[in-house]
């Protein structure tokens, strides 16, 4: 497994974790499986409301846990109180990386930080990070921070949805941020757009690797990202971890950036 710090925490995580969006009781397995890999970034969210069958699958393991805070739980007492819920469903003492789902520009980022550092001081978190935020509000987001850091971004991120490598990739890794990236097999569109298929295709033949495995490895290559696919089949959790077992050439890495 390939690994990459978090943030400037010193603190190494997987380059391929576990995304649990729309994921049920059935992924449970799935989950234990990536555990058991290496791929122990479990993501979730309270907006998922699958916190408790996360909560179920991580028990007893070596998991590094992130979840976020809903975008209409932002004032103060509301991130203290979503919180303690979170960590009652995981059935955790501490969540390791606690992100803010998305932003809601009618509430001060300056009040929302503020519990997010007192959940920090209070050792229910471990680290702050934020999701779906633009440039623009990442700066902001950092300007409200008094005394540690925002160490992720959780975006869109995936070989037909490119646009953070114009601007927002870039700065994060100036600044040390990780970027988890979210529908990094677009959702299964890398395997249905004629193009794309066409080209990963090509490329898994080279390698030896399957599509997913091409799509997923571009992603993490130049490190500072860390790729969360969802699976519910252990076998698949299998197919995603090889993405990070192998190298493209930097020739055919251009051909996969200029495709589109």
């Amino acid at each position: 497994m390939k690994y990459v710090e978090l943030g400037k925490t010193g603190e190494k995580v997987p380059a391929i974790g576990f995304g649990t969006w729309k994921l049920g009781n059935e992924g449970i397995d799935a989950i234990k499986k990536s555990i058991e890999l290496g791929a122990n970034f479990i993501d979730t969210a309270e907006m998922y409301g699958n916190e408790a069958i996360v909560g179920r699958a991580i028990k007893g393991a070596d998991a590094f846990i992130a979840t976020k805070v809903s975008p209409h739980h932002l004032h103060y007492d509301d991130v203290i109180k979503a919180c303690n819920t979170s960590m009652q469903l995981l059935g955790v003492k501490q969540i390791d990386l606690y992100q803010i789902h998305w932003p809601n520009p009618a509430i001060p980022i300056k009040e929302t930080m503020k519990a997010m550092e007192k959940l920090v001081d209070e050792g229910k978190i471990r680290y702050i990070g934020v999701s779906n935020f633009s440039l623009n509000e990442l700066k902001e987001a950092q300007s409200a921070m008094s005394k540690y850091d925002i160490v992720s971004n959780q975006v869109e991120y995936n070989i037909m949805v490119r646009g953070i490598e114009n601007d927002l990739l870039p700065f994060c890794r100036k600044e040390h941020i990780t970027v988890i990236a979210y529908s990094p097999l677009a959702r299964g569109a890398v395997f249905k757009e004629k193009k794309v298929y066409k080209l990963l295709n090509g490329l898994a033949g080279k390698y030896g690797k399957s599509i997913a495995q091409i799509a997923l490895n571009y992603l993490i290559a130049d490190g500072g990202v860390v790729a969360i696919p969802k699976a519910s089949d252990p076998k698949h959790v299998e197919e995603n971890v090889g993405a990070a077992d192998f190298t493209i050439s930097k020739e055919d890495m251009m051909k996969i950036k200029h495709f589109l």
